[in-house]
């Protein structure tokens, strides 16, 4: 089945979903592999390193198939985006930041401007701004999210009614079919999915991170900025992390300032990465992650969530 939305429209795809563009695990494989399934592959470009950039856009524009790149907003300059430009993506998103600084450069080039959002005033900004798609993002999501979100149910609808007529795509807690049908019946035009894709064939992630992903379950995923501080990312207090478990999320909790304040433990840190104590990066993951349990080529994969939820429709709508 073809699923026709605003969004398969606006982008010349056949089912409506996306890759979220996951620092780390998004690269141009992965993106391609998305899009060659009749999904819409997002690089996951993060601060936009021009070489990493360079290696990875041509693994993905080389499909013929629509294909973007995301950013980090508050970690990006102009000179970020415009590179990124260059390379003709069909589309932009940006997270995580105030984006008004890089909206018409993106138009100009005539890209589409997709932003996430993880609360309604952020979405009042974005179809200000004139987004293209607004993703709407719950806090069920693994990797950032807002520290005082919402969960993705209520929000979707929500901002699918304040931005009105701008497609809107649900992210945070989908990781099968079903989910994608949920996200339709909500009102939005597609799904943004992270963690299900990380655990694939093309992923960039180490193999101990999509084994933990397999594993993991979702009661074990706890939001912190714990493990920022940690590694001495720069992430913005605004946003934490859902991970799974980790060590040092044990030992240090509820002392990130302490953390923060002892730079012998944020060595220890990066010295247990060293020795393989513990993984090179926290494991990104959503609730959803129990409905991870294999690691099939993500060209399959859209078409296993299309299928499901196609399946998932007709048993809610039968004819």
């Amino acid at each position: 089945m073809a699923f026709s939305t605003a969004f398969t429209e606006m982008f010349d795809v056949r089912y409506p979903i996306a890759l979220a563009p996951m620092g780390g695990s998004a690269g141009g494989a992965l993106a391609a592999a998305v899009s060659r399934g009749g999904g819409f592959g997002l690089l996951g470009s993060g601060f936009g390193d021009p070489e990493w950039l360079a290696r990875e856009v041509p693994v993905v524009a080389g499909t013929g198939s629509p294909w973007g790149v995301g950013f980090l907003t508050w970690g990006i300059d102009v000179g970020a985006v415009e590179r990124a430009l260059e390379y003709g993506p069909r589309a932009v998103m940006l997270s995580f930041g105030d984006p008004s600084p890089y909206a018409e450069r993106v138009r100009r080039a005539g890209a589409l401007l997709i932003l996430q959002v993880t609360d309604l005033d952020e979405a009042r900004q974005a179809a200000d701004l004139g987004a293209d798609v607004v993703v709407a993002q719950g806090t069920e999501s693994g990797g950032h999210g807002a520290t005082r979100g919402r969960s993705t149910l209520p929000f979707v609808p929500a901002v699918v009614d304040l931005v009105d007529p701008v497609p809107v795509l649900a992210a945070g807690g989908i990781a099968d079919g079903r989910g994608v049908a949920a996200a339709l019946v909500l009102g939005a035009a597609g799904a943004l999915i992270g963690t299900r894709f990380q655990a694939t064939a093309e992923s960039l992630v180490d193999p101990s991170i999509t084994k933990a992903i397999v594993e993991g379950r979702g009661q074990d995923t706890q939001r912190s900025t714990l493990l920022d501080v940690a590694r001495g990312s720069r992430w913005p207090a605004k946003y934490t992390a859902r991970t799974l478990g980790h060590p040092y999320l044990d030992t240090w909790r509820g002392r990130e300032a302490e953390l923060a304040a002892d730079p012998q433990a944020r060595q220890d840190y990066q010295d247990d990465v060293a020795r393989g104590t513990i993984p090179p990066l926290p494991v990104w993951a959503g609730e959803a992650v129990d409905l991870v349990t294999d690691l099939p080529s993500a060209a399959d994969l859209v078409t296993t969530l299309a299928t499901q939820a196609e399946e998932a429709l007709a048993r809610a709508y039968p004819r």
